[in-house]
């Protein structure tokens, strides 16, 4: 949130009140709303809420769409290529887009899109009373998301999922005389910035749900996993395929985290992407 002179018109989102264009006011990014100065003086005074209610409360009780944000990434890319193609060849655009192979990393956003979709179908067959899932979930004050998070009585779940080719291992160095390391690979690529990545997401989570456990997950669909074992953990982070995380979630019976509870709050907070 940030005190700023409001460059178009709008209303506190408290109290209703018209706030003009060049009026003091207070933005929020996360919910890409505003409040009036004396709202915000207010609830300061007062102190926070327990459970601050989110701007449209449809939002909160609608589950997101597993990849939308990378599909949208997607299809926005793929049209950019498009018209530079168009641009380029003018009256034989057409063909040219049709006769071009479409860029890697705009491929790849189809693909992550894809890896979403399906854990998101998987974790939806799944879900229940017991077992609350949220998919797409815009991080407050970023550009960035987190994929699936899960609410189950013994805790919180945040999932990355990643649609990569190759076999997920752990490789240990050092020991004894030197540090020990943990390092992610994926065939031979080192993928280890992933589970810093689950580090900071799993973070962000703890520091709304407070005492409840927060487990972070790097899901990889569609990797070549063995026939007997094959799923780790890595610094805290377990690293597993579609059904073995499913498993471990319906398995996530015993704890007294109200999962109705929590899940509003975390889908109040992180809204959909």
């Amino acid at each position: 949130m940030k005190q700023m002179r409001l460059r178009y018109a709008g209303a506190c989102r408290l109290c209703a009140a018209s706030l003009s264009a060049g009026t003091q006011a207070i933005y929020e990014s996360g919910t890409k709303t505003v409040r009036c100065v004396k709202c915000a003086t207010e609830a300061t005074e007062n102190g926070p809420p327990e459970l601050e209610p989110p701007a449209d409360e449809s939002l909160s009780a609608e589950p997101g769409v597993a990849g939308s944000s990378a599909r949208r990434e997607y299809e926005r890319r793929r049209a950019r290529d498009e018209e530079k193609l168009h641009e380029k060849w003018g009256r034989f655009g057409g063909l040219a887009v049709a006769l071009s192979d479409e860029r890697q990393p705009t491929k790849a956003w189809d693909r992550g899109a894809v890896g979403e979709e399906r854990l998101g179908t998987r974790l939806n067959a799944v879900a229940g009373a017991r077992l609350a899932v949220l998919h797409d979930r815009r991080i407050p004050g970023s550009k960035a998301n987190i994929d699936h998070i899960a609410i189950t009585p013994g805790g919180v779940w945040v999932i990355d999922a990643k649609r990569y080719k190759g076999r997920p291992e752990l490789k240990i160095e050092g020991g004894i005389l030197r540090p020990r390391v943990e390092k992610l690979l994926v065939g031979r690529r080192d993928c280890t910035k992933l589970v810093d990545g689950v580090h900071k997401q799993v973070e962000i989570v703890r520091d709304l749900v407070g005492d409840v456990p927060v487990t972070g997950a790097l899901c990889f669909v569609e990797a070549d996993w063995p026939l007997i074992g094959g799923a780790f953990s890595t610094r805290g982070v377990h690293v597993l395929w579609p059904k073995r995380l499913t498993k471990l979630l319906t398995e996530q019976t015993a704890g007294d985290v109200d999962v109705a509870r929590i899940r509003e709050s975390v889908a109040s907070r992180f809204r959909p992407a």
